[in-house]
């Protein structure tokens, strides 16, 4: 069953989750998170890690796979967290944030994101704060630094990965608006995702690998890049992302 026919049944066990009061954790702490990213594979592990309730304090309310998922779920569950990958179906984690905003500035029962994602591209960084996430974590936190980072966020603190802060105090410290690349705009985010591998030197499987999808997939995503760019080759292609500083 594909994560796009989960979304009922997603919705329901996230209401019914929500109403429940369970105990804080060990150390008498508590949050309440909703999950949203497209590969159930990898809510299932973050949930395996996170969710045992007595231990940890954090209580999954709900998962999504895209974007009106998403905001269906936080709106009917109201979580103090969301874990928000930056790559989703239906317009990506900008547009979770830009539909969830009203929810974001409630002054009594602010829904706060903190990005958790497999890139750690400068762009998609600054675009998700932007949008309003307080944090940016890559997917290979430690899961007891995913749960201090989650009630960190909780508590209004700004949560990054040791890198990516300078990604945001570079961007904000300047008053000038990034320049407009119209090649990249052509691409879609699952396109950048694969170029920046292609061009850091993966292969192709170990590119499969790693966004859960599969080879073929990947050749298509490729081949997509090649024809939007009128690039020949992934030497070409590395060429182009090296002079935008995306590896």
């Amino acid at each position: 069953m594909s994560d796009a026919t989960e979304a009922n049944g997603t919705v329901g066990a996230a209401e019914a989750a929500g109403s429940g009061q369970p105990g804080a954790g060990a150390d008498g702490r508590h949050v309440r998170v909703v999950l949203v990213d497209d590969h159930r594979m990898f809510r299932t592990g973050v949930q395996a890690e996170i969710g045992q309730t007595a231990e940890t304090g954090v209580e999954v309310v709900g998962e999504a796979a895209d974007v009106d998922q998403a905001v269906a779920v936080i709106t009917a569950t109201r979580p103090e967290v969301v874990l928000l990958d930056v790559h989703l179906p239906g317009g990506g984690g900008v547009e979770v944030l830009r539909r969830c905003a009203a929810l974001t500035a409630d002054a009594e029962r602010p829904v706060r994101f903190l990005a958790l994602s497999v890139s750690d591209a400068a762009e998609d960084v600054i675009g998700v704060i932007r949008g309003g996430a307080r944090g940016y974590v890559t997917k290979t936190i430690t899961g007891t630094d995913l749960i201090d980072s989650i009630f960190r966020v909780q508590e209004g603190d700004a949560v990054f990965s040791p890198r990516l802060a300078g990604f945001v105090l570079d961007a904000f410290a300047s008053t000038d608006a990034p320049p407009v690349d119209e090649d990249l705009d052509r691409l879609t985010q699952r396109e950048r995702e694969v170029l920046r591998l292609i061009a850091r030197g993966y292969a192709y499987k170990e590119i499969a690998k790693q966004l859960f999808i599969s080879v073929k997939t990947v050749e298509s995503h490729v081949s997509a890049v090649l024809r939007k760019l009128q690039l020949s080759n992934r030497h070409e292609l590395t060429r182009w992302a090296t002079a935008r500083r995306l590896v």
